[in-house]
């Protein structure tokens, strides 16, 4: 069987039904292993963060500063963590929260500061 490139394999999936696609689809989840419309998806995220820089950040506690109590309510708020597990980032430090959409991190790191706990975001 001769090799198809991509632009004949496109012109031939132009002539098929949505059903007759949607089995090509399924058939190619079946012989390798891989959901086709998941890298397609994947992909439009990966080109977008490349151009505006990071789309995600970590929030990262550095200090819990004076008001250890209010800090150690707002982890617990914001992760849904125990208030051991809360209290533990507040005395050590270290990630409240991975992979944050940047503005939801810029509200955190806000509500972080305004009760007295000093914030990174990486």
């Amino acid at each position: 069987m001769a090799k198809l490139s991509a632009k004949e394999i496109i012109d031939s999936l132009k002539e098929m039904t949505l059903l007759e696609i949607k089995e090509v689809v399924d058939l190619m989840k079946e012989e390798f292993g891989v959901d086709p419309s998941a890298v397609a998806v994947a992909a439009a995220p990966a080109a977008e963060a490349a151009s505006e820089g990071p789309s995600a950040v970590d929030v990262v506690l550095a200090s819990a500063g004076a008001n250890k109590i209010a800090v150690i309510k707002l982890i617990k708020e914001v992760t849904g963590l125990g208030l051991g597990e809360s209290k533990a980032i507040a005395d050590n430090g270290g990630v409240v929260k991975e992979k944050v959409a940047t503005a939801e991190a810029e509200e955190l790191k806000a509500k972080f500061e305004e009760a007295g706990a000093t914030i990174e975001l990486k």
